[in-house]
């Protein structure tokens, strides 16, 4: 059985979804962030970083969510373009883009007071911020023209990753409901079965998709 530290609407949710999609065995553990367990002595031997999540399978501790998401995909042979797919690169590239760009983006906007030691700039921050996102959503909005999901017709670990950094961008100045492909992309996942019980047991609002 896989334990999942986790943390309500966290970087924890898209493995989360993948877990709860793959019907495997998985107990949830929730880390206290408001008592900052996450940096505390026992946490930090499972996940030296002392982030969120953290995935235990088989005694072995595995941290950074989209390295979560594929090693589950790779586990269960499912929500990954098989060997030898020529999709198989692309999945690689969009997980890779999904958080190497577009999350990282949202860790800036959103954690700004780490990258000035002024506060008098952090609005100029935010505001950069709020443009560099808005290019990336541009950016997969062009993507998902004609096609129902990041990679095609079949739904990948791209598109649960993808939509977690949605709900996320929400409250951007350019927030994703205002790109006509990806508006309606994400209210057909808001309805997808696993999206609608992960954001129930974690208590997300999907309503804001429909």
């Amino acid at each position: 059985m896989y334990q999942l530290y986790y943390y309500p609407n966290n970087a924890s949710l898209a493995p989360h979804f993948l877990l709860h999609f793959m019907q495997a065995k998985y107990e949830l553990i929730l880390v206290d962030k408001k008592a900052n367990f996450q940096k505390s002595t026992d946490y930090l031997k499972l996940n030296p970083a002392g982030r969120i999540p953290t995935l235990i399978d088989d005694g072995e501790a595995i941290f950074e969510s989209a390295a979560i998401c594929i090693h589950l995909c790779e586990q269960h042979n499912q929500l990954i373009p098989p060997m030898g797919s020529k999709l198989r690169p692309k999945f690689f590239q969009w997980l890779t883009y999904l958080n190497n760009t577009l999350q990282a983006e949202l860790m800036v906007r959103y954690y700004p007071h780490r990258h000035t030691d002024d506060e008098r700039y952090i609005p100029n921050v935010i505001a950069a911020q709020d443009e560099r996102i808005g290019e990336c959503l541009a950016i997969i909005d062009q993507q998902l023209q004609g096609r129902p999901y990041l990679l095609g017709d079949e739904i990948s670990a791209c598109d649960f990753f993808l939509f977690m950094l949605a709900e996320w961008s929400l409250p951007i100045k350019t927030s994703p409901l205002h790109f006509e492909c990806l508006a309606a992309y994400l209210k057909r996942l808001s309805e997808h079965p696993t999206i609608v019980a992960v954001a129930e047991l974690e208590q997300i609002d999907l309503s804001v998709f429909r």
